[in-house]
């Protein structure tokens, strides 16, 4: 069997919310109970919106949470760079391989684009179904030597089931084509998409189990498109509860009130706030 390693991959774009903390001690739970290792993995290549001091507060309000991790941009480890940023060259041998394969191709659609040609309601938080409106016949290489310039999809086998068997929610099926289409790999703005980052990460990381936020249940299905055109072993998937306010609604990092950054300077207890978000 595998030695288990598990991940916990914040991204700089704000101060983290004691919704991230929850989900992050999930995960550290998780590599407790199975004698692993916690990795941290910055998740920085949305760089319009990340910053400095967000990456700072990252470790310091993780720590004082009580998080820890033998793996990360502090701590070391041989399956580094633990930041994104630093790790172009395996994105762009990824991107290379898709291309080659006729898996991905160059798309000039705007988000704006796609949503004006939906043709049924979705979740707020989830892209409709994309048309096709670029996608060209099935075996087309594509001629361009680099992504910078465009958007670039994933091609999904319309119709096929896919299935995992998640460790909290149990099975899960959806269609490609229909749950989800063809999805962004590559950006306009030369930046690797989640999408194609965290798979090859995850597994050059050698992670055995992603723990995310249920939210982010569909995005699995995604990569493990990715995963298999690559070549790669899927992590197993552990998909945790969301924390939401008092309406209901899961937090954002516009919820600064509820922010670790803001918690702390408050004299906030992290023991007693673990106490009551974990007990929930």
């Amino acid at each position: 069997m595998k030695t288990y390693r598990g991940r916990i991959a914040p991204s700089p774009t704000g101060y983290l919310h004691v919704g991230h903390a929850i989900t992050f001690w999930r995960a550290q739970e998780r590599a407790e109970q199975n004698g692993g290792t916690l990795v941290l993995r910055i998740e920085d290549l949305d760089t319009a919106r990340c910053r400095p001091e967000f990456r700072a507060a990252i470790i310091e309000d993780l720590r004082w949470f009580g998080l820890r991790w033998e793996e990360g941009p502090d701590a070391g480890g041989k399956f580094g760079p633990y930041v994104q940023s630093e790790r172009s060259a395996v994105y762009l041998a990824a991107w290379k391989k898709l291309r080659d394969a006729a898996l991905i191709y160059p798309c000039n659609c705007s988000r704006r684009d796609v949503l004006q040609s939906a043709g049924a309601p979705h979740d707020e938080n989830e892209e409709p179904v994309y048309p096709g409106t670029c996608r060209p016949k099935e075996g087309t290489v594509s001629e361009h030597d680099s992504p910078g310039g465009h958007h670039w999809r994933f091609r999904v086998p319309k119709g096929e089931a896919l299935q995992f068997v998640d460790h909290r929610l149990g099975p899960q099926r959806a269609i490609a084509g229909e749950d989800f289409g063809d999805f962004i790999v590559w950006r306009k703005d030369d930046v690797p998409a989640y999408q194609l980052a965290v798979a090859v990460d995850d597994s050059a990381m050698q992670i055995t189990e992603a723990v995310r936020g249920a939210d982010l249940l569909l995005s699995t299905f995604r990569q493990l498109l990715v995963y298999r055109a690559l070549g790669l072993s899927a992590p197993e998937s552990y998909h945790a509860e969301l924390i939401t306010d008092s309406a209901g609604v899961r937090l954002a990092k516009r919820d600064a009130s509820l922010s670790l950054r803001e918690l702390r300077n408050g004299g906030g207890n992290p023991e007693q706030l673990r106490a009551c978000y974990l007990s929930s």
